[in-house]
């Protein structure tokens, strides 16, 4: 694997899949629109964003485990079609209930997605450079995150429909699709034995194993608590209103986006662990700087420094995991996947817990969650073969 070489034209359609994998977060702007088109109260709005993040928990363990045997690039282009299938629900029927179907369904073809991308990744890159390439990849990721309600906006001004934005996503779907099908990969990394359920679930008797999922599910949970709660932290901290407050959000953006593609390039260069405990350490710097910022320039400063630091936790530990058992790759990956659950339940502790201790609280929450990633490079792990 070490020796593998670079093939670009292996990779790109491989990357093309994580822009893909970014879809799912235009959940965010279409909450506001279809809120706003059927008239709906704030709690039924918010089913729309949960439809999305329960088929994480459900199907990550059971699509691993299919991939296992399926191979991967079959498992990915499953979970583009049962995307684009979800893309163009919205154009037969446009009501609430279609509205909630087509998310069940653009959530369960990104769990797919996402368990099967960076497996694939792996395949197509060399092993000492994985790490790098995860970050690449999630930097492409964040563009399409980022451009998302851009494009949804220019659509809904442009053209009076902001649906819109999912046909340029339709079209981006099957072009991944078309390409990747044309694409001879060949998947050399095989699991010592099927994978099962039970072997999934076994997995989490070994202490890497667990603290891995964990760290995944702290991560992605204080990245979701961050981006929904920057406006509320300039606002309580420094009076602003919400419309200048909604642009720490895409300070934020531009930081995770810089800070992945930076770190494709300085993980050329430093070891995985090393560069996981530095960003750690910058992450919470930075969520430190908010709560002690004394004017507006200082805490959109802290934003954008635990978007630097953010950026690049989830493909670090995500690399670090595979590259332990690369044989179980697709039973951690399912795991992994599993645990991106976090999204819907670290936020709503920040809530509770700001609503008791103010922003300290919903900080300190923040902090907790990257902390605990610290531990990561001083667990050990076994060996996963007896699991």
């Amino acid at each position: 694997m070490s020796s593998k070489k670079i093939d670009i034209s292996k990779i790109l359609p491989v990357f093309l899949t994580f822009m893909v994998m970014g879809f799912v977060d235009i959940v965010g702007v279409s909450t506001g629109y279809v809120q706003k088109d059927f008239e709906l109260s704030d709690s039924l709005a918010q089913f729309i964003p949960s439809m999305v993040f329960i088929w994480f928990f459900v199907f990550s363990i059971p699509v691993g485990i299919l991939q296992d045997k399926i191979g991967k690039k079959k498992m990915m282009k499953i979970g583009i079609v049962i995307t684009l299938f979800g893309l163009l629900l919205p154009f037969l029927s446009y009501s609430f209930v279609m509205i909630l179907t087509a998310f069940i369904f653009i959530g369960i073809g990104n769990t797919i997605v996402q368990v099967a991308a960076n497996p694939l990744l792996q395949e197509v890159t060399p092993k000492e450079k994985l790490s790098s390439f995860l970050s690449l990849s999630q930097f492409v990721k964040a563009i399409t995150s980022l451009l998302g309600p851009i494009i949804a906006t220019y659509m809904a001004l442009q053209f009076g429909d902001w649906r819109l934005v999912f046909v340029v996503y339709a079209i981006v779907s099957f072009l991944s699709v078309f390409w990747l099908s044309a694409t001879t990969i060949d998947e050399t990394i095989k699991s010592d034995t099927p994978a099962t359920f039970r072997s999934c679930i076994g997995l989490l008797k070994d202490k890497f194993i667990l603290a891995i999922v964990i760290a995944i599910f702290l991560i992605v949970g204080a990245d979701v608590g961050m981006n929904s709660n920057i406006q509320g932290f300039l606002m309580k901290l420094h009076g602003l209103s919400l419309e200048n407050a909604s642009y720490g959000i895409s300070i934020y953006f531009t930081a995770l986006m810089i800070s992945r593609f930076s770190g494709a390039i300085l993980l050329q260069f430093f070891k995985p662990n090393f560069f996981l405990v530095i960003t750690t350490i910058l992450a919470i710097v930075g969520a430190f700087l908010i709560l002690f910022s004394t004017s507006e320039v200082m805490a959109l400063t802290a934003i954008f420094i635990v978007g630097l630091g953010a950026g690049n936790l989830f493909p670090l530990v995500f690399s670090i995991a595979i590259n332990k058992m690369p044989s179980r790759a697709n039973e951690i990956s399912g795991l992994l996947v599993m645990a991106v659950v976090g999204g819907a339940i670290i936020p709503p502790i920040m809530g509770i817990v700001g609503s008791n201790f103010g922003v300290i609280g919903s900080i300190s929450v923040l902090v907790f969650c990257f902390v605990f990633i610290l531990i990561i490079p001083m667990v050990k792990t076994k060996d996963l073969s007896s699991y």
